[in-house]
């Protein structure tokens, strides 16, 4: 069994910064369960964009008000709390945060733990962080 916390994880290599946000890996590729589980917040006013190439990922939002739109076909969706939303191919995306967000984020393939967004706001490949 594996026990993890937000008080646990705060200040360590698994709670990482980036450019309005900050994100609490609670369960690395390192944990076995073939998935990473982040507790994450994003700053309000905060603009984010985002294109997954190697990993999947599903938000589900616990707190705050943002927007994220589809680049590929430009709809835009409000993300409230009780709002899940997944980029199940990849999908290019901008988050708008209004209100300060916290989602559960999981990915797929596992974080190892220290990735940020590159300049096309993806994390590198699992092999290369292995």
């Amino acid at each position: 069994m594996i026990i993890s916390t937000l008080d646990a994880v705060a200040g360590t290599e698994r709670d990482v910064v980036g450019d309005g946000w900050r994100s609490r890996r609670l369960l690395l590729r390192r944990d076995g369960m073939g998935f990473s589980l982040h507790d994450t917040l994003v700053e309000p006013g905060a603009r984010l964009e985002m294109a997954y190439a190697n990993h999947l990922e599903a938000c589900y939002c616990i707190e705050g008000e943002a927007e994220v739109l589809d680049v590929a076909t430009g709809e835009r969706h409000a993300i409230r709390p009780g709002t899940v939303y997944a980029l199940d191919r990849h999908d290019q995306h901008v988050i708008e945060v209004s209100r300060r967000l916290r989602l559960v984020c999981v990915f797929n393939p596992a974080l190892t733990g220290g990735e940020t967004h590159d300049a096309s706001g993806s994390f590198p490949a699992a092999e290369e962080n292995a």
